[in-house]
């Protein structure tokens, strides 16, 4: 039988560490990309990666919601003018 490999838990990360985080976060353009590299970089913290994720998640959901809200207004205006 094989042995069962123990690996040590993450350390959690420091408060400093989220206050950077969410500030390289409210940066426009810039956050997506950083989305995209913590969440599926292989070296972040795996707290980070999943908050990192769910803010994807989130973000695809609202885009998908403005596109919806946007496409629904421009046909009751189009239908307004015809």
């Amino acid at each position: 039988m094989a042995p069962i490999s123990q690996e040590a838990p993450e350390p959690p990360m420091k408060v400093s560490d989220w206050v950077l985080t969410l500030l390289v976060l409210a940066i426009p353009c810039v956050n997506i990309i950083m989305l995209f590299i913590w969440g599926f970089g292989t070296t972040e913290n795996r707290s980070k990666a999943n908050f990192c994720k769910a803010a994807l998640i989130w973000t695809a959901v609202v885009a998908a919601l403005g596109f919806i809200l946007y496409m629904v207004i421009v046909a009751g205006v189009i239908a307004g003018l015809v």
